[in-house]
Parts: structure tokens; sequence; C-alpha cells
């Protein structure tokens, strides 16, 4: 939402800033749009949410009708076919392997830590400041800014979350508040002026004669809006919260 309000401001300051001529939709095309399009990935989200609330499934569980629902769809509007298929299982066995050897390298180097008493004693320094426990989270959220300029993202949760997250929990913070925390941290971190990598993606995509200062400053208002979100999870957690909470 902020991401939409800080778009909308800017195409008001500045009406030339999308450069794309658009071609008017008809109502009717554009409720056809939705019924078709739209409605149906979110009555397959809608789904997946429900059935959990309701404690009708276990996350993994409803994550098994999600995609249960997605080929439902895929049916449905005839676009199932064989190489489809074969894409979308290589595309989630990538992802999935990626996300265990992020766990297994990050508990890997958890346990390794724990034996040689790295983690206790980084908590007990780390404690010994007596400093407020939204201090050291700035802290920590400092420590992540300055190493995405240059890491990128899964590197730096597999080398900072065995330290960042039993001293958050030591401080008492939430696990899911503070993981979306560390994972906005890492987003703007990647946009960070001047060596985020996301910003000389955009240079290689931008048009020609687009020059790093120009991206500079059009990336200045999305980590302003991130800030903000930032700002808003740390003094009402219950963003983050409630709908977890829910669940349980």
């Amino acid at each position: 939402c902020l991401y939409i309000a800080t778009i909308w401001v800017h195409t008001r300051i500045d009406p030339s800033a999308p450069n794309y001529e658009l071609e008017p939709v008809p109502l009717k095309q554009k409720l056809m749009l939705i019924l078709t399009d739209i409605l149906p990935m979110i009555s397959v989200m809608v789904l997946i949410v429900a059935l959990m609330l309701m404690g009708f499934a276990t996350p993994s569980e409803a994550a098994a009708f999600g995609a249960l629902g997605a080929m439902v769809l895929a049916f449905i509007f005839r676009c199932m076919t064989w190489e489809a298929f074969k894409l979308s299982v290589t595309g989630a066995l990538k992802v999935t392997l990626m996300a265990y050897l992020i766990v297994f390298g990050s508990a890997t180097f958890s346990q390794l830590l724990a034996f040689s008493g790295a983690s206790s004693g980084l908590i007990q320094w780390a404690t010994s400041f007596d400093l407020a426990p939204v201090l050291m989270l700035l802290a920590m959220f400092a420590v992540l800014l300055v190493l995405g300029t240059f890491m990128e993202q899964i590197s730096i949760m597999m080398l900072t979350v065995p330290f960042f997250f039993p001293l958050a929990q030591v401080l008492g913070f939430d696990p899911i508040w503070f993981g979306i925390i560390v994972l906005l941290a890492l987003e703007i971190s990647f946009s960070t002026p001047p060596l985020g990598l996301l910003l000389f993606v955009m240079k290689g995509v931008a048009p020609k004669g687009t020059t790093m200062r120009e991206i500079y400053a059009a990336a200045i208002p999305y980590i302003l809006c991130s800030m903000l979100l930032v700002a808003l999870l740390i003094a009402f957690p219950a963003i983050a919260t409630w709908l977890p909470g829910m669940i349980n």
C-alpha cells in the first residue's frame, strides 16, 4: 500500500513520469479480466489462509491444497501442458532445495556456534551494554544494511541469523516479527545507494542514457517507504503478529 501511494503521489507531481501510453479499457472488459484472471488466483490464496485459520490444515498441508488448486485452475483454463507441468515441478524443486540448503546450512552453523560457545559469548557481550531492546534491534538492522551492500541475501542470512536469532529470543522479540524485520532490512540494503546490488541491476535494464544518479534518486522514495514500514512494525508489532496469532 505504501508503494502504491508513493507511485500515485509521484505520478500526480510529475504526470510525465510513466513514459508510456495507456489505452482506455471499457468497464465491461475490466470486469471480465477481474473475473477470469484475478478472482481465480485470489480464491486459491483465500483457500490456503482459510484452511489454516479454521484449523483444518497445517501450513504445509495448506500449501499442498494451494498447489492442487493451482493445478485445477490450469486444467480449467486449458493451460496445463506437459511442458508447463515440467517447468512447474522443476521450479518448485529448485526453490525447495534452496530452502532446505538454507535451513541445513544455518542449522549446522548454529550447532557449531553453540558447541563452541560463540553464541552464548555474543549474547553475554551484547547484553553487557545494558541497552534498550529497540536499540539492540536497530544495531542488528544497521549490520544487515551494511552487509547487504556487498553480499547477497542467502549468504547474509546464513551468516547473521545464527547470531541474531538467539539474541532476539533473549531480548524477548517475537520470532515472526523479528523475521519480518530481518527480511525488510535485507530488502532495503539491496536498494540503498551507493552500493545496493539492486541499483546496478536496474542500471542494466534502464533505458539507454539513464545515469546512476537518476537511479539513486528514483530509489529513495521506496527506501523511505520501507523505512516507514519498519518504524510502524517496531511501534506496532501487532501488524505482523495478529494474523499468525489467529492461527494459534
